[in-house]
This record gives structure tokens, sequence and C-alpha cells, in this order.
């Protein structure tokens, strides 16, 4: 279920009718360009045949030509001088810095009929294919398909696999954003992964980095110097031009590779990055253009989701249509919420947690309830100044909770997980929290089993980079006073490392142990219990739902009104000590941590840690 579209402007397209390809280059600020062919299986070392690349206007070269066809490698040479491969090239077998291959993206035989899942099922999982299994593949990932399904999640998020430099990285540092990178496999790996994840009715979502180019192997400023401007800056050096006077194909390139993923592998959604990053002054702003395409672009028989990652706690990307449905972005990333539970769960109050160290259950409730925690109030951790907008009026659909992701663990200098900083039976309370409460749930990879194996940051540049690498992220920490000691510092794992990105690796052994199988029971359970009682009541839910509570001792009372007109109800003791006894919520108990059952419920006391959710339906109201 694909909808035609025309030919992407930017790459090598195959044209089988003419038994042709054509290659087409943005070079505005080259004098000559050249293409190097070398047909399929040949060596780098073999002499390649050297065509001009016509001039077409509008800074754009063309040349089509019958040399070339499904397999050929090809750079193109600037200035004579400069051999680089094709910015959007679909394949890159010998890394970012060797040969682009041509594809022919019809070669791959479909056999699905597949239109996707509502957005209301989406229990996400998000997984770095290199890292998820041993043979650190798709295929990899494709063989413990089977696994996810049974857990209970719905879809797949799978960091960047957009070419990066080296053997390894986290995806983030992209340089090629067409082309899967190979270490993963070829891009047949990829969309078999999705259609044997369709066959088992899992949506498969992909990262995708629009806000920079990573430091290494991006080779556009000899060619096309316009990608970029000096009139803004991200965290990762010179913006992207989105909205100076030669910005018309710089927004086309990253439109058309939002389509091309959504299209030509038939992902079910993309996940931007950090879009506050992206700086556009012009109108309509790059994600307000980009969405409009997606949709008008997709079949509509289609389910595809759109989701940001936005530390700007901006809801206007986020509004619903008067029927419900989204109008750019299905949803958001909700850091708010993480930060709130981490808070609470471990006490810290260091970096970006100082904002939750006050009333953290009231902004926890905040979170579920009405999406942002900061909604214009004064961010401490930013110098007081405001953050966000007000949210409460869209549904909790469209926030994506988490207790971890790539970045909550990563940005840690040992990049430790939740249980190595909290207790068992917190823990669970704030599983219980997440995977019942009416926003979709995102969980990261090997967390359903509790595994105790890291997520520190990893990447493996060239040698001019790797000791800039190296330093900067231990002196990332050196605010941190548990890190003002150099001896300490000196003890964050070196990105570079291959044994740092070893650790990561998930050990699936560690899932049969008997201690690992309690938490992997308790997560398939609970997300058995969203499937039947929660999920089913999700459509047509909308916002405006009343704030949380906070009673004496602190205890969190939270509700809901479903779609269907049924009511959901939260009581929970976030707290190491017990807290004064509630009054039960209305309905049947649909589920309570250990101790916290009926018989906590005929106490005076609320024990420690205590979740207690209840659901009255439309028949008990």
């Amino acid at each position: 279920m694909t909808a035609h579209r025309p030919p992407n402007p930017f790459g090598a397209e195959v044209l089988h009718d003419q038994g042709a390809v054509r290659f087409r280059l943005w070079t505005p600020d080259a004098e000559q360009a050249e293409l190097l062919l070398w047909p399929p299986g040949q060596g780098r070392e073999t002499q390649p045949a050297v065509r001009p690349l016509p001039e077409v206007g509008d800074g754009w070269r063309n040349l089509i030509t019958k040399e070339a066809g499904a397999g050929s490698r090809y750079l193109f040479r600037i200035d004579g001088a400069h051999e680089v491969p094709d910015p959007a090239s679909r394949f890159q077998p010998e890394g970012v810095h060797g040969r682009s291959e041509v594809i022919d993206p019809t070669a791959y035989a479909w056999t699905e009929r597949w239109a996707g899942r509502p957005w209301e099922e989406a229990v996400l999982y998000e997984l770095h294919p290199g890292a998820f299994s041993p043979q650190g593949t798709f295929a990899g990932v494709q063989q413990r398909l089977d696994h996810l399904a049974a857990l209970g999640v719905t879809a797949l998020e799978l960091m960047p696999v957009a070419a990066f430099p080296g053997r390894r990285n986290w995806g983030y540092d992209g340089v090629l954003p067409f082309a899967p990178d190979a270490s993963y496999g070829r891009p047949e790996a990829l969309k078999a992964l999705v259609e044997a994840a369709h066959a088992r009715g899992l949506m498969v979502l992909l990262d995708v980095v629009y806000n920079h180019f990573g430091p290494e192997g991006n080779y556009l400023h000899r060619y096309a110097a316009r990608f970029f401007t000096d009139r803004h800056r991200t965290p990762w050096g010179a913006g992207l031009n989105f909205d100076g006077p030669d910005s018309r194909w710089v927004r086309e390139f990253f439109i058309q590779n939002a389509l091309y993923w959504l299209q030509e592998y038939r992902l079910d959604g993309l996940r931007l990055d950090a879009v506050h990053a992206i700086r556009d002054d012009s109108e309509p702003h790059i994600l307000r253009e980009l969405a409009d395409r997606v949709q008008a672009a997709m079949d509509p028989q289609r389910r595809v989701h759109l989701i940001l990652e936005n530390d700007d706690n901006a809801p206007e990307y986020l509004e619903r249509e008067p029927a419900g449905a989204p109008r750019a972005y299905t949803a958001q990333w909700n850091d708010d919420c993480h930060h709130t539970l981490h808070r609470l769960l471990t006490d810290e109050t260091d970096g970006y947690y100082q904002d939750y160290a006050q009333a953290p259950e009231l902004r926890l409730g905040r979170c579920l309830i009405q999406g942002y925690a900061y909604q214009g109030e004064p961010s401490p951790f930013r110098g007081n100044r405001p953050r966000g907008g007000l949210s409460g009026h869209l549904p909790p659909t469209a926030f994506v909770n988490f207790l971890q992701n790539h970045d909550q663990i990563g940005n840690r200098a040992f990049g430790e997980r939740i249980a190595e900083l909290t207790s068992p039976e917190a823990l669970h309370a704030a599983l219980a929290l997440l995977l019942l409460a009416p926003p979709p749930p995102l969980l990261f990879m090997g967390q359903e089993w509790n595994s105790r194996r890291p997520f520190p940051f990893f990447c493996d540049f060239g040698p001019d980079l790797a000791q800039k690498v190296a330093a900067g992220r231990r002196e990332e920490f050196a605010a941190f006073p548990a890190f003002s000691d150099p001896q300490m510092r000196a003890c964050i794992p070196d990105p570079m490392a291959e044994a740092t990105f070893r650790s990561a690796v998930l050990d699936w052994s560690e899932a049969e142990r008997p201690e690992n199988r309690r938490w992997l029971e308790l997560h398939r359970h609970l997300l058995k219990l969203r499937r039947d009682e929660i999920v089913p009541r999700l459509f047509g839910m909308g916002g405006g739902q009343g704030p949380a509570e906070i009673s004496n001792g602190g205890v969190l009372g939270a509700r809901w009104r479903l779609g269907d007109g049924s009511r959901l109800f939260l009581l929970a003791n976030l707290a190491e000590g017990p807290a004064a006894a509630q009054a039960p919520p209305p309905g049947r108990l649909l589920y309570a941590t250990p101790g916290a059952g009926p018989e906590a419920e005929r106490s005076d006391k609320l024990p420690p840690w205590c979740v207690l959710w209840h659901l009255q339906s439309g028949s008990q109201l």
C-alpha cells in the first residue's frame, strides 16, 4: 500500500524503461563534476569509467547512462580533485568514505498487505540494531521478533541506521541519511526485517536526524556549502540552511528522505531527533512542511505516525483535528515524565533533574494527565527561562512516556540502567505506572527482563577526532560533584574503545535466569492488562482531563475519562515510607503492586511504593 510519487530528485535512479541509470547531484558551489563508474564486482583499484556530469540549471548536474545498472559502484569527482560518495546514496558497502552502490528499489519482492496499526495500540520498544543481538545486524533483530511479539509490544523503534563513520556508533552521527549502514546489512535485509515485523503485527519506526550531519564523512561543504548556514548554530556546529535564500533544495533533501523511508522501506513512522535544534525562521517551518508533505504522499489506507523529540515542549506541533486525528505530529517523547519518575526513584537533582526537585509527585501527575510538566513555567536548569506551552487540551496519547531510553541511560557517565539506581519495589511501582497509564509507553531493549547491561556512549571516529571525543566526553561531567576529581573522570569509559561498545550488547542468557524471568513475566502481565483493559478504551479519548491531586503524605491521585466513557483511577504512594490510607477509588481493582491490594485498602496505611489502578466501566457509572 504505497502511493505513487515522483522520483526522488536526489541520488541514482534505475530507469528500467531505458536500461540505464540517472545520476543527479546538486553542486551549486562546484566548477566541475564527473562521474567515476565501476561495473558490479570490480574493486576500487580498477580504473573507473569517467564521464562528465553536465549542468542542467539551478545548481543541478544530471547524467543518464546505459553503462550503469543495479550493483554498479560510483563516486563523484569535484573540480578534478575531490572524490566523494553520493550524498543520497542508497548503500555504502565500503563505508562513508567509499564508493556508493546503485540500488534498484524494485528488486525486493514485497508480499505483504499491511496498513499499519492505530496509535492508541502503541507500545514502543527502542533498540540499537548493533547492540540488540550478538550478530549486531538487521537479521539479528529479525530473529528476536517472536520474543517481542510475545512480550506485548506493538512497535519496534530503531535507533538511526543512516550510514555513519567507523564500525560502531549510536547512529546520531550519520552522514549519508539515505543509506542503511553496511555494518547492519544490505537494504534488502532491512526490508526483510520490516516485512517480518509486520507479519507479526509489529509496527516499525525509525529514528531520523534532521538537525545536523555527523563530524566525519560529510563532504557537502566541498560542493554544496549552501547546505549550512552561520546564521544558526547547533550543539554540533553550523546549522542547516532551512531558511536562507538557497534553502529550497536543502529542505527538499530532508523531506525526500522522510518520504523515502516511509515509502521505499514501508516503515510505519519516524521519530525526529532533537527538533528543538532545527532553526528555521521561514514560513512554513520545515517541520510543518515535512508533515504536510508526508500526509499528502501517503496512501490514505495506511497509518503512518510522526513522532518528535522536542525539548522546547511546543504543543502546537501536536494539535488535533476536531475528529481527533493529528494535524501534523502524532506524539512527542515526554522527557518531563521520565525526569520526574527518575527524581522520585533516585533522589538525584543534578543537571536537568534539578527542575524536578520540588513537588515531584504533583509534576508526575501533571505529566500523566496533561502532558508536559513545564507548560510555560521558569526552568531552573535553563536559567529560569520559561519553558513549554499549555498541553492539557491534548489527549494523553500525544505523549510517549518511558523509564529508560538510549539518551537517559547513555547520558550517564557509566551508562547504568535504572535498576542499578533504585530498589526493586520502587522499580515495580514505576513500571505499574508506566505500562497502565493512558499515554503510550516505551521500553528500552533488555528492560523487559531488567537487564543490567549498561548502554554507554560509543563511537568509532578516525584518529583526528578520536582523542577529542574521549576528552570531551570526560569534560562533560566535570561540573558534576561526583566527577570533580580528574581521577574519577578518568574512569569514565572511552567512547572509542571497542570494549565500551561490547559492554552494551545485550546478554540474552540473562533473560533465562529466575530473577530476570520474574521481571519478564511482570512486563508481559502488565502489557496484557494494557492490551485487554486500557487500549480498547483509548479510542476517542480527548484532553481536558482534570488535574492530579496530592493528599496528605504525598499520595498521588489521578483520574481519566476514557474514550468509551469509562473512568480510570490511580492511587500511588511513591515514597520509602507508608502513607495515610485513602478511600479506595470507585470501580473494580485492575492492578495493585505487592502488598497494595484489598488488604492494604482495609488498613490505615498505604505501604511504600504502592500503586493501585481501578477501572469504572460504563455499566458501573
